[in-house]
């Protein structure tokens, strides 16, 4: 008697390790796994991203033939594809791990109601995050704006093991599509196992203390991997967190680490609850400020050439790397929305077209916190001050050198002020001084009820 069959539709999933879709699938009847290419998303125009994706598709696509299911690529329009390859597969359901920005949600309505329409089942399963966006509610019926509170509701659920992934597969019917990527051995879910293992062996021991240290390799740098579902989030956890029970000395390390990922569940649910601010203001009471039109200085912070090392090493970086240190990130996105008055949505959009690990939610999510904006946002007169955040994160400039070559002469005590030395030949001069930018910027943002910008403090 023929199998049932599933078409199992990957997206930010790429693992077989703990994919409770896939699971469900597998226990169901034979499998087709089908990655759509969808001209929406991959347009060449953010080409760390898309590569990355592309490499995290080859190593999936060599897990799945050696598992006994090969990976069906079609390119198009989900909305036209997945029903299609429904009907040719002779599918009875189509499973998919949900996904939470305002696209993926309109694009899985418009599949699901797709498929219902040829009596195809459709459905999604928890496997992103941690936590459901609607698992956490407020007293009030609502999502949760402010960390601390959802980070001790967040905290209070359940978090089991990670599922395995399945021994053997059995196909369904072999349909045309396109060739997969090759495999890459830096990519993909074992190397991302790897490097997850080395980093509980190693860096998490310091995490606590270095993580904001632009110079150490002090971070898990599994964030990519985390974007592209080469980890699920509750791998990455069980991790840390076993580790921290063999070692009761890690115990506080894995906490702040556990913390990051809470963030990251964090912002996913504030997009869910409010998706409107992918592209407005969170906060109301921020609307309509007044954004400076300042295209040279836009392009100069894009090309890292805005005179403070740390910012510029940080948009080097970004070029180089598809990545750049979450330090880094905070001081680098500050410079642009609160020293140059910038839209926070320039840089947004920057950053999601050059970094490899960007995410809508916590992108946009971190662009709205910086810019005082967003979810539990920095107070508006909190404002970072590129030197000092470089003498405290970066103290004896080896992240500036190493991205920043020009400076690789001047002395360590002014690394992150060259200016003070007379300057460097072939590296610019500050665009702003910063006593003058952040005045400004408490003049424009506290034109705002609410943004606090009266208090005197400045985010050394």
């Amino acid at each position: 008697m023929r199998q049932p069959v599933v078409v199992m539709w990957f997206r930010r999933d790429l693992r077989l390790v703990d994919h409770p879709a896939l699971a469900a699938a597998v226990s169901r009847g034979a499998v087709v796994p089908l990655f759509v290419v969808d001209p929406r998303l991959m347009t060449g125009r953010d080409a760390p991203r898309e590569a990355w994706w592309r490499a995290s598709l080859g190593a999936l696509a060599a897990e799945l033939r050696a598992a006994g299911a090969p990976l069906l690529m079609r390119r198009g329009d989900p909305r036209d594809v997945v029903p299609r390859v429904a009907r040719e597969a002779g599918a009875l359901a189509v499973y998919w791990s949900l996904d939470y920005t305002p696209f993926a949600r309109r694009r899985d309505d418009a599949v699901t109601a797709a498929l219902g329409s040829i009596d195809v089942e459709a459905r999604g399963f928890p496997g992103t995050l941690l936590v459901e966006p609607d698992v956490l509610r407020t007293a009030s019926g609502g999502g949760y704006s402010v960390f601390t509170a959802f980070h001790r509701a967040w905290s209070a659920q359940p978090s089991g093991p990670p599922l395995a992934a399945p021994a053997r597969m059995t196909a369904g019917p072999a349909l045309a599509g396109e060739a997969a990527p090759p495999p890459v051995d830096a990519v993909g879910h074992p190397a991302a196992r790897r490097t997850l293992e080395a980093f509980v062996r190693g860096a998490l021991a310091a995490y606590e203390r270095d993580r904001d240290r632009v110079d150490l390799d002090s971070t898990s740098r599994l964030s990519a991997d985390l974007r592209v579902g080469a980890l699920s989030p509750r791998e990455v956890r069980h991790a840390v967190e076993r580790a921290a029970i063999r070692d009761g000395r890690l115990r506080r390390a894995a906490a702040a680490f556990v913390r990051q990922l809470a963030w990251r569940d964090f912002f996913t649910h504030v997009l869910w609850h409010a998706p409107e601010s992918r592209r407005q203001e969170l906060r109301a009471d921020r609307r309509g400020l007044a954004w400076r039109d300042d295209p040279k200085g836009l392009r100069a912070w894009q090309e890292g050439r805005t005179g403070y090392p740390l910012v510029d090493a940080a948009m080097r970086e970004l070029a180089a790397t598809g990545f750049i240190h979450n330090r880094a990130r905070l001081v680098a996105a500050s410079f642009l929305v609160k020293h140059l008055l910038v839209d926070w949505r320039e840089g947004e959009r920057w950053f999601m077209r050059r970094l490899r690990d960007g995410d809508p939610a916590v992108n946009g999510g971190n662009w709205q916190w910086v810019a005082s904006t967003g979810a539990d946002a920095l107070p508006a007169f909190r404002i970072f001050n590129p030197v000092l955040q470089g003498r405290r994160f970066d103290p004896a400039g080896a992240y500036v050198r190493r991205f920043v070559p020009e400076l690789a002469s001047v002395p360590d005590a002014h690394v992150h002020e060259p200016w003070v030395v007379g300057g460097v030949p072939g590296y610019p001069p500050p665009i702003v001084e910063h006593g003058e930018a952040r005045r400004r910027a408490l003049r424009t943002l506290g034109a705002t009820r609410g943004s606090g910008a009266s208090a005197p403090s400045d985010a050394g």
